[in-house]
């Protein structure tokens, strides 16, 4: 599985607990920094860090990956409507959560997000 990261590196204790969650072996990490610049369009900016992670079309629809957002909320946003694009379903994303009382702060994987099966289960709501 492909671990595409737009946010701060991970460490082995997050890639090992991915791995357990998963249970998959995360064969590469696909590190994009998330930077833009704000006095220019952002979905042009986005759209090229999406490309700077290399997959072919067939690659966006058929590889296994998961998705460490970018921190900004809009960037986040438009990263989810690009990979929904190019793959044809919203990925799971990771979410990290601060460890408690940890001088400096660390963080720790706290859950995968099926962002696919949620939406599946939102639909019935409608």
């Amino acid at each position: 599985m492909y671990l595409i990261n737009f946010a701060h590196p991970l460490t082995e204790a997050h890639i090992k607990k991915i791995q357990e969650i998963t249970g998959k072996t995360i064969t590469e990490i696909k590190e994009i920094p998330s930077q833009i610049d704000h006095s220019f369009p952002l979905e042009p900016q986005i759209e090229s860090l999406l490309d700077k992670v290399g997959f072919t079309s067939q690659q966006w629809q058929t590889e296994p990956f998961l998705v460490n957002l970018p921190a900004l909320n809009y960037s986040a946003a438009v990263v989810l409507a690009q990979v929904h694009g190019r793959s044809g379903y919203f990925p799971p994303v990771l979410r990290l959560r601060p460890v408690r009382d940890e001088i400096p702060p660390r963080f720790e994987v706290a859950e995968i997000l099926n962002l696919q099966v949620m939406r599946e289960r939102a639909r019935e709501k409608r």
